[in-house]
């Protein structure tokens, strides 16, 4: 969860620097379709780690611990990418509805 706090706070941090003005960054580069990127890259790397430690314990070779850290890892970020998915959607039915 620190990771993904510290993800979060590093694609506010390079969204911020990216309304100072000049030429637009391209994707990728500190712009918003980079961090949607990054994050999602993270999100699935979470997921993988959670399968691997779920197959690991099957086979002995993983604590229960492990596996219940991993999987409640991936099911935090799960939930955190979800909640910002409703509120983008949400922003967005807000902005449809303003009289122009």
């Amino acid at each position: 969860m620190i990771s993904s706090n510290i993800g979060g706070a590093a694609a506010y941090a390079a969204i911020q620097g990216g309304l100072g003005g000049g030429a637009p960054p391209k994707a990728g580069q500190d712009s918003f379709s980079g961090a949607l990127e990054s994050a999602m890259t993270s999100l699935t790397e979470v997921g993988r780690q959670a399968d691997a430690k779920s197959v690991e314990a099957m086979s002995g070779s993983a604590s229960l611990t492990d596996v219940v850290m991993a999987v409640s890892k991936a099911e935090m970020a799960l939930q955190t990418t979800v909640a910002v998915r409703d509120k983008v959607v949400s922003a967005y039915q807000d902005i449809m509805r303003m009289a122009v």
